[in-house]
């Protein structure tokens, strides 16, 4: 069983707590330049009896024009494929209705790898159903304190911390159990 899930991060830091003393307000100052986005494509992987797994795709976006922002077709359908090769078996994918995961080349994609592939859409807004959602969210809050001075910066930190995540399958669990999916055979 595989969900699926995509998350961005901007050089504008989430909103995060911090202290100071009483009476005066903490100000960050950024130096940072230029705009752009970091595009995150991520595969919680649950087999009973086996350790949970991630996978994960990143997309720099630098602001130009004429390019795709986030993960385009092939970066999704490369995640599919290298999850399959390192599960070794036959997967059953869910997602989200977002608009990428609806065109028809991936429509396609599907239709011909059906015998190792199943695809399953969650409903419209469902984040409580996706143990995905559950790793985006500590990695998104940990970046809020980062001030980066560029978008590589932004994106180390983002590979670091879905690495740290890859080692930990407690974590990956509990990101299933917080759905209350049961996983069974």
């Amino acid at each position: 069983m595989v969900f699926e899930d995509d998350a961005g991060q901007s050089m504008t830091p989430p909103r995060a707590r911090t202290w100071s003393r009483k009476g005066s307000t903490p100000v960050v100052r950024v130096r940072g330049q230029g705009s752009g986005r970091v595009s995150i494509a991520g595969m919680t992987c649950y087999k009973p009896g086996e350790r949970s797994r991630l996978f994960y795709a990143i997309r720099e976006y630098r602001g130009r024009k004429k390019r795709a922002e986030g993960l385009r077709l092939e970066g999704l359908r490369d995640l599919v494929i290298r999850a399959h090769t390192q599960l070794g078996g036959p997967i059953v994918l869910v997602w989200d209705n977002l608009r990428m995961n609806l065109v028809a080349p991936l429509r396609e994609f599907f239709e011909a790898n059906a015998s190792w592939l199943t695809v399953f859409q969650l409903p419209t807004y469902a984040p409580d159903l996706s143990p995905q959602e559950g790793i985006c969210s500590p990695v998104k809050r940990d970046l809020g304190n980062l001030a980066a001075a560029d978008l590589s910066q932004v994106t180390r930190a983002v590979k670091r911390r879905l690495k740290m995540l890859q080692y930990r399958p407690e974590v990956i669990d509990g990101c299933l159990v917080g759905t209350g999916l049961p996983l069974s055979t």
